[in-house]
């Protein structure tokens, strides 16, 4: 496999950057300055490749939230819109002369559109459902759109009619017959997400849309996972089928998500006939995507049922035969996403490795693979001509919006949108380093210096430990758990890619699997040992853990398995006892697969085998009587993925032990704290605990 990195020229914009903070700047990054950077989303390059446009929302709880076109020739940026609603979901019109999106300004989501000459923007739906997303084909005149619907109905105001009638009714309950009854952070309904076909009249308005799967049961998998034939004559999707009861009943513990093709034949009126291309697959396929001259369909499939953190492997239909073939199959990355060069003779995909989100280009001919960029996290590909475009953040930069050459050559850094905002702040420095972990095989991490470090001086450490379980803490901007703002506070900040992280081959990520607490645990001690000797101003005897989800049942597990490896814990929305998280969690497919079966046994037709011994030998709370380690449990309430019994079962434990603690919940929040006012509220809660187990 051919590699091409290019560092150089990053290189030489962190030195200088390195430079400049190091003689003037004087403050340091704080929550509250995280929630005030620009957020750049929506990016989307123009049809003939001389301008982009993205989305600015100039902080987290800012109303300011607009589109700009910036010149990719001249470099000049232009605001487009300017109304008191935000805009997103950016498609360009193919002749480059207009722009679709998504806003609310008339009261619903609806899709307008703005001609780039000038002028104001055109509404140019009004349906009586808000819509959810869209996406067009290069023909222009084939609109892909979502809507949540009541399954069944035969039009939009057959649901508008529904939802009137829930709304009157004295009295309120939930009742289900199947799984899943709740996913994320809502309450399942009987309305569902589903997919809609529409054409423009004369006026290029839109007045009618016609469900494709009107008579399936459940969601399909969002506008993301839709692409349109360039000509328009046929539309695919990525959904778990759901036309039957049956097949909708096992969504719990399928990971089975297809590809299905429907023919358009863009009649306002017509049937649609869904084709499941990817059948003979039982694992997870997703991400269609046309290439622009129709001949391919590439997408995205992993090989074992079941299992959500399998490798995605690129498949290529050829439309013309109908065949379909594996692209790279022995290239040992997961793909996350990708999109077809401007030639479709090769793709650029994304995936992580080694520590980085990296893009890399596949020819399919020869299942070749080459690196092009391999420098934090990148994503958003975009080409034209022989430039690739694409965003990039990384452990000291916030998202912005770069270019290369299709070689991976001639980086350059298109914007920098929060120059002024961090002009003053002084970021930590950090570095990649790996060690010999379980068996001896090498893992890899990150270390950050506390921001103001000063040679000679001893600092605390902030162990940082992600979680997945198949994830990975490593060169990104994070805006919930970011590392810079634990330098900020005075801590070196650790974080190891355990056995069980993403992008260092399958076999790695796969080794977690029905060793939770084995491998990682042994990973997370070795590296420590090892960073404190090779970097010793990290102070080993002054030292807290924190993670979240995995992150938090390693808090957990170390509480009765490393019980003085740590002056304090921190544990957000932290596993505490698999059996009954077996029963109250959501997706089930996640501890089927991970723990060895259901809780009771695998089912195989009448007969059941043994329960997997992993539900208690990997249980937290079977080593209670260990615990002694102080800690700090948060959790919100909304969480289905890990119930908030979990974080009550850990901190009614210290509290019966008497081991010091304090139990922070969030009503308004599920997995994550998304709310800025909450997560500055959710930094000050882990700083005071860090600080009060600490030596500073």
């Amino acid at each position: 496999m051919k590699k091409i990195l290019n560092f150089a020229a990053l290189s030489l914009l962190t030195a200088v950057t390195s430079v400049k903070a190091s003689s003037s700047n004087t403050e340091v990054f704080t929550v509250e300055k995280l929630n005030e950077l620009n957020q750049l989303h929506s990016a989307t390059l123009s049809p003939k490749g001389e301008s982009l446009i993205y989305g600015l929302k100039k902080g987290s709880q800012s109303k300011d939230n607009h589109l700009y076109r910036q010149d990719l020739t001249t470099g000049k940026v232009k605001q487009l819109t300017s109304h008191s609603t935000a805009e997103h979901n950016v498609v360009w019109a193919d002749d480059g002369q207009s722009i679709y999106f998504l806003s609310t300004r008339s009261g619903s989501s609806q899709i307008w559109q703005l001609m780039l000459g000038g002028g104001e923007a055109k509404q140019v739906s009004d349906f009586p459902l808000e819509v959810n997303g869209f996406t067009l084909a290069k023909s222009g005149d084939v609109f892909a759109l979502s809507f949540t619907v009541k399954p069944g109905c035969a039009d939009l105001a057959c649901t508008v009619t529904a939802k009137k009638a829930d709304a009157e009714k004295k009295y309120n309950i939930r009742a289900y017959d199947q799984l899943m009854v709740r996913h994320w952070d809502v309450w399942a309904t009987e309305y569902k997400e589903q997919l809609f076909v529409a054409y423009t009249n004369d006026q290029g308005l839109l007045n009618s849309a016609q469900n494709i799967m009107a008579n399936w049961q459940s969601d399909f998998a969002g506008i993301s996972q839709v692409s349109i034939h360039p000509d328009g004559n046929s539309i695919a999707f990525s959904a778990k089928d759901s036309s039957s009861t049956e097949l909708t009943r096992t969504h719990a513990w399928t990971t089975n998500f297809d590809i299905f093709e429907v023919a358009l034949d863009k009649k306002p009126e017509q049937d649609f006939t869904v084709v499941n291309i990817t059948r003979d697959n039982k694992a997870w396929d997703a991400s269609p995507v046309y290439s622009s001259n129709g001949r391919y369909l590439a997408y995205k499939a992993m090989k074992t049922p079941g299992y959500e953190a399998d490798k995605f492997t690129v498949q290529l239909r050829d439309n013309r035969t109908g065949s379909s073939k594996a692209v790279a199959p022995n290239w040992d990355r997961s793909v996350g996403s990708l999109a077809f060069a401007p030639d479709n003779k090769s793709l650029y995909v994304v995936a992580q490795d080694v520590g980085q989100k990296s893009i890399f280009s596949i020819t399919p001919e020869f299942n070749e693979v080459r690196s092009l960029y391999n420098d934090g996290s990148n994503g958003d590909v975009m080409s034209y001509g022989d430039t690739v475009y694409f965003s990039r953040h990384s452990l000291n930069s916030p998202k912005d919006l770069f270019s290369i050459d299709k070689h991976g050559d001639d980086l350059k850094q298109l914007t920098n949108l929060n120059e002024d905002k961090l002009a003053n702040v002084n970021f930590a420095d950090f570095k990649q380093f790996s060690f010999k972990g379980w068996n001896n095989e090498k893992v890899h991490g990150y270390w950050l210096k506390p921001a103001n470090f000063e040679q000679g001086k001893k600092y605390p450490i902030a162990f940082l430990v992600h979680g997945g379980p198949q994830g990975s803490f490593g060169n990104m901007f994070h805006y919930r758990w970011n590392a810079q703002l634990w330098a900020a506070q005075g801590y070196g900040v650790v974080m190891v890619d355990f056995h069980g992280s993403i992008g260092y081959g399958q076999e790695f990520t796969h080794s977690i699997s029905r060793d939770w607490g084995g491998k990682p645990l042994e990973d997370l001690q070795k590296g420590l040992d090892f960073i404190v000797k090779d970097q010793p101003w990290l102070d080993r005897d002054n030292a807290c853990a924190l993670g979240a989800s995995y992150g938090g049942y390693m808090m957990n597990w170390i509480a009765g398995n490393w019980p003085t490896g740590f002056k304090c814990l921190i544990n957000h929305a932290g596993l505490f006892d698999m059996p009954s998280f077996y029963q109250s969690t959501e997706e089930l497919w996640f501890p089927e697969y991970d723990m060895g079966g259901p809780l009771w046994g695998k089912q195989d037709g009448n007969r059941t085998a043994e329960p997997s011994e992993d539900y208690n030998k990997f249980n937290p709370s079977a080593y209670v009587n260990n615990w002694q380690t102080p800690m700090l449990v948060i959790q919100g309430e909304l969480d289905y993925r890990v119930p908030y019994a979990q974080s009550l079962g850990a901190f009614t434990t210290l509290q019966r032990k008497g081991i010091d603690s304090r139990l922070v919940m969030f009503p308004d929040e599920d997995h994550h704290i998304r709310k800025p006012d909450n997560l500055v509220v959710w930094y000050d809660e882990v700083f005071k605990w860090l600080a009060k187990y600490t030596d500073k």
